[in-house]
């Protein structure tokens, strides 16, 4: 079966009827064609923007300008979850605590990608520690307790 250009025609209720406005007062919309009397957007070309608050002071004016580098981080940044060296205590003795350890433990979400060690709390007894980050004074205290924290190697980001 051939069809032909002639007998092409859009389907019915899908294309809308023009609204005629203006056209005298029979029509239901003559006069001022559905526009009210007088103001802004009575006029030819007169809209109010989307953004516009009648006078009121505009959001966007009221928001805080923050500029600069310490405002701006890069997308998707992973941000380590942490661990202080007292809640490292109930582990025990010579045990070797990693990522696996600290999730199964509780000490991290399950959705942890990174981990570091800050040095609240003391530490008691030797632990071996292996995470991706340690603040200074948590690698002295863990070394002193006789215990070694070993950082994880990051993959370089950077080509060559």
């Amino acid at each position: 079966m051939s069809m032909n250009l002639n007998e092409l025609h859009a389907e019915p209720a899908s294309r809308r009827v023009h609204r005629r406005l203006g056209r005298g007062h029979g029509s239901g919309r003559g006069k001022t064609a559905g526009r009210g009397t007088k103001g802004q957007k009575a006029r030819a070309g007169g809209h109010v923007p989307a953004y516009f608050e009648g006078g009121q002071n505009a959001l966007v004016h009221r928001m805080p300008v923050k500029r600069g580098l310490h405002f701006r981080s890069p997308p998707n940044k992973v941000k380590p979850a942490t661990v202080n060296l007292r809640q490292l205590g109930q582990f025990p003795a010579n045990q070797s605590v990693d990522i696996e350890t600290l999730i199964a433990a509780k000490l991290v979400d399950k959705s942890a990608r990174q981990v570091k060690v800050l040095a609240d709390g003391e530490l008691t007894h030797p632990l071996t520690i292996t995470a991706h980050y340690f603040s200074g004074s948590a690698r002295a205290k863990i070394e002193a307790a006789g215990g070694q924290a070993i950082q994880v190697e990051q993959p370089s980001t950077k080509e060559p």
